[in-house]
């Protein structure tokens, strides 16, 4: 396979995959095209290799850097903005655990809280269900909130880290 080949399916493949992480295909595409692009881009150069429209290309950097895994560059010389990716992959899956836990595991904590002061009998089966649901739910999602602040804590660990990165496939 020649390279403009394998990085059209990597583009494809990453674009597929970010759906469920929580963000768009085309976000995901561009993602992938600065991932493994060698330099920065800029704007212009991203419509041209996707094909897909200026307001999609900025929009859909926009969200990247609000998820942190994109940010502007400057070229010396160049009026143009230049886009690069994040490309320390554990990085990645770190911003990408961070922002998911705080548009979604955030929200249903908060709601579980906020349903949890059912009022009424507290001898009557239908609420004693609903609040042993609501205090399961709220139990596993705390769960999961201590586990990513662990797993944050030790990406952040220099320790850790060098031996995250001692084991990373070269």
């Amino acid at each position: 396979m020649k390279l403009p080949e394998a990085k059209q399916k990597f583009i494809d493949a990453w674009g597929l995959t970010g759906s469920s992480w929580g963000i768009n295909r085309t976000m995901a595409q561009i993602h992938a095209l600065l991932l493994i692009s060698h330099e920065p881009l800029s704007a212009e150069q991203i419509m041209e290799d996707l094909q897909i429209s200026r307001g999609n290309v900025n929009m859909n950097l926009h969200a990247l850097m609000d998820w942190r895994l994109v940010q502007k560059v400057h070229k010396p010389g160049e009026r143009k903005e230049f886009f690069e990716a994040e490309k320390d992959i554990w990085e990645v899956a770190r911003r990408i655990m961070e922002e998911r836990k705080k548009r979604e595991l955030e929200p249903v904590l908060r709601s579980m809280e906020e349903i949890s002061s059912l009022e009424g009998d507290s001898k009557d089966p239908a609420n004693i269900a609903f609040l042993k649901t609501v205090n399961d739910i709220t139990k596993f999602a705390g769960q999961i909130d201590k586990l990513m602040a662990q797993m944050s804590k030790a990406a952040d660990s220099a320790f850790i880290s060098t031996i995250l990165k001692l084991v990373k496939i070269k």
